[in-house]
C-alpha cells in the first residue's frame, strides 16, 4: 500500500507537465486528461522498477496522445499515415519537473496556435511539440515516433513551416473567435437552433470532463445537430469570458466559476467546446469575465 501511494505522489508531481504536454498535442483539455490518466492506469500495472519516471511518464503519455491523434486522422481526407509506435524506450527528462518552467514552456504554443496546430499530420505535431516547445532532443522524439532521427528533424521542419504567419494573424482569429462565441451564446439563450447550426462546423464535438458529465452532461456528443439540440434554449447563465486569455464562456454560481466552456474554431465555425468543471482544473486556468 505505501509503494503505491509513494508511486501516486510522484505521478502527481508530474501531473502538470504531462497535462501541458497532452494538451497541446491533442488540442483539448478533456483529451488531454484522458491521455494522462491512461498514463497513470499503465504506471499502476507495471510491475517493474523504473529508474527515469518523468521520462517514462513523458513516453507513455506521448504514444498515448499519438494513437488518439491517429485516430483522429483515420476520420480526415488530407490525413497522412505516421507509421506504427515503437518499442519502450524512456526519454531523458528531468523527474522533478518546475511549475515555473511549465509556466514558460506553455506559453510558448498558446492556446491561439491549438487551431493551426490541428492542420499538423500526427508526427508533425507530435515532433514540434516534443522539441521546439518542450525540449526534448530529436533523438528522444524519434524514439517515441520510432522514426530516424533526421526523419523526425523533417517532421518538425514541416510543421514549422505550416505554423508560419500564423502568429500575425492571431489578433484576427482572436476577434473573429470573440464574435462566434457571443453569437452562440445569443443562439443558445434564445433557443435558435438554425443560428446553433448556423454557427457549428458539421464535424463539431461537443466533451465533458466527468465532473460535468455528474451534473447530466453526455460525455460526448458529435456532430452539429446534436450539438446544437443540446444548446438550444440553454445556457441561459454562462457569460463571455476567456479561459487562459481565449475567448469562451462561463456558467457561475455562488459567485464562483463551476463551468468554463471552451471553444476551437475552424473554417469559421465551432468545431469543439469543452465542458470544463473539475474544481482542480478550473482553479489552474486563467479564468475572467469580459464584461
Amino acid at each position: 500500500m505505501e509503494e503505491t501511494s509513494g508511486l501516486a505522489e510522484k505521478f502527481e508531481a508530474n501531473r502538470p507537465r504531462l497535462r501541458a504536454i497532452a494538451h497541446r498535442m491533442l488540442g483539448s483539455r478533456v483529451e488531454a486528461e484522458d491521455a494522462v490518466q491512461e498514463s497513470w492506469i499503465r504506471l499502476s500495472r507495471t510491475g517493474e522498477a523504473i529508474d527515469n519516471l518523468g521520462g517514462w511518464l513523458t513516453t507513455v503519455t506521448s504514444r498515448v496522445c499519438l494513437d488518439m491523434l491517429r485516430s483522429r486522422k483515420t476520420r480526415r481526407e488530407d490525413a497522412l499515415d505516421d507509421g506504427d509506435e515503437g518499442g519502450g524506450m524512456d526519454i531523458a527528462v528531468d523527474d522533478q519537473p518546475s511549475p515555473e518552467r511549465d509556466a514558460i514552456v506553455a506559453d510558448r504554443v498558446g492556446t491561439a496556435l491549438l487551431t493551426v496546430l490541428d492542420t499538423l499530420a500526427p508526427g508533425e505535431r507530435v515532433a514540434f511539440v516534443l522539441h521546439d516547445v518542450f525540449d526534448l532532443p530529436f533523438d528522444d522524439v524519434a524514439r517515441i515516433l520510432d522514426r530516424s532521427e533526421a526523419a523526425t528533424r523533417q517532421l518538425a521542419s514541416r510543421a514549422r513551416r505550416r505554423l508560419q504567419g500564423a502568429d500575425a494573424s492571431a489578433e484576427a482569429d482572436r476577434a473573429r473567435k470573440r464574435a462566434v462565441v457571443e453569437a452562440f451564446l445569443t443562439a443558445s439563450k434564445s433557443g435558435d437552433l438554425a443560428g446553433l447550426l448556423n454557427l457549428l462546423h458539421p464535424d463539431a464535438v461537443l466533451r465533458a470532463d466527468p465532473v460535468t458529465v455528474k451534473m447530466g452532461s453526455a460525455a460526448i456528443t458529435r456532430g452539429a445537430e446534436a450539438v446544437a439540440q443540446t444548446f438550444a434554449g440553454r445556457a441561459k447563465f454562462a457569460e463571455l469570458g476567456t479561459i487562459d486569455g481565449e475567448f469562451g464562456a462561463l456558467w457561475s454560481a455562488g459567485g464562483e466559476t463551476r463551468v468554463a466552456f471552451a471553444f476551437s474554431i475552424r473554417d469559421g465555425r465551432i468545431a469543439g467546446i469543452e465542458l470544463l468543471g473539475d474544481p482542480t482544473l478550473l482553479r489552474e486556468l486563467k479564468l475572467a469575465r469580459v464584461i
